[in-house]
């Protein structure tokens, strides 16, 4: 009688052990199936891959209005811009973006300047350059390029990266290469001065150097900028 029950008692506790086991590997197939099911995030679920997808829009759009009309060096320009968006694009997967996600970059209109019928047409302006003319050349679009140093401008607009390597600079659909402007982000008050030596398809477009001045740690987009022409 007494081994039966000791045998008994052994039982139970190699079924309890099983039984274990089997919730165990249910929940270890649970949590691997929602791991599983959390896929990569878009531009509206988080804010590092809005701001690769707004700096890849950009950088597509540059690309468009090359494309649209072309001068002299417009095929070095659209290679240079087709190498940053790949670059763009391994920056969005190793952040756990959607890969090739693209967005324009904000560019609210003030009061002031929604009189001004050019403002729209300000992507289509960047490419209408001399065939031996750099961007330097580039007459200033309305809205921006006609304002005196120190004046605030593209009130509203937020700010992003090209990709783009070397010294701190900026590209720009309003300003003329030459001219310098200060960006300030408002959520950690740095600031960065650089000049505009490129056409690009928004206000100001910050190369890796001059983003990395004034970016918050892990950001890849400045909601709360202040933009001012200051040369």
């Amino acid at each position: 009688m007494s081994r039966r029950r000791t045998l008994g008692t052994k039982k139970k506790v190699a079924l309890l052990v099983s039984a274990a086991a089997v919730a165990g590997g249910g929940a270890f197939v649970m949590a691997s199936t929602s791991n599983a099911a959390q896929g990569p995030q878009t531009a509206a679920e988080s804010t590092v891959c809005q701001g690769l997808a707004t700096a890849l829009g950009n950088n597509q759009k540059f690309i468009a209005g090359q494309q649209a009309a072309p001068d002299a060096q417009s095929a070095a320009r659209i290679a240079n811009r087709e190498a940053v968006i790949e670059q763009i694009k391994v920056q969005q997967k190793a952040s756990g973006c959607v890969v090739g996600e693209s967005a324009q970059g904000s560019q609210t209109t003030q009061p002031a300047e929604a009189a001004q019928p050019a403002q729209p047409a300000q992507s289509a302006q960047p490419p209408a350059q001399s065939a031996s003319s750099a961007p330097a050349a580039q007459p200033p679009a309305a809205g921006g390029g006609g304002a005196a140093a120190g004046q605030q401008v593209c009130k509203g607009s937020t700010v992003t990266l090209s990709g783009e390597a070397g010294a701190p600079a900026a590209s720009s659909n309003q300003f003329p290469a030459g001219t310098r402007l200060k960006v300030t982000n408002l959520d950690n008050n740095k600031s960065t001065t650089v000049e505009v030596t490129s056409v690009s398809g928004s206000c100001a477009l910050l190369n890796n150097a001059a983003f990395e001045q004034v970016r918050e740690p892990g950001k890849f987009l400045i909601r709360r900028a202040v933009i001012e022409k200051v040369g």
